[in-house]
């Protein structure tokens, strides 16, 4: 969304400054890079998609979204986190490696 729909961005946060565009794209590339560590079952994507939802949280929060908005990343993690915990013997955490 950073990359195509940086205009439609602009028109809801014209105060947004530059220096944001880039800083969101590269943590978007980091959350990809996560995911496709957790589909191989690497412990560090999970714990690279909490860094990345507290960076992108600080982020949001200095470019003017709502406290509310900005902490809404976050409940992307507690979701990735409840669905590994899903389970009694065939939890997703304890086979990360």
């Amino acid at each position: 969304m950073y990359i195509v729909g940086r205009e439609a961005i602009r028109q809801n946060l014209p105060d947004m400054p530059d220096w944001a565009f880039p800083v969101l794209i590269a943590f978007g590339v980091l959350n990809l890079v996560c995911a496709i560590a957790l589909f191989k079952w690497k412990k560090w994507g999970f714990w690279g998609f909490t860094f990345s939802a507290c960076i992108v949280l600080v982020v949001n929060l200095a470019i003017g979204l709502s406290p509310a908005q900005a902490f809404g990343g976050l409940i992307g993690v507690a979701i990735l986190y409840g669905v590994l915990q899903i389970g009694r013997t065939n939890k997703g955490w304890p086979q990360l490696e």
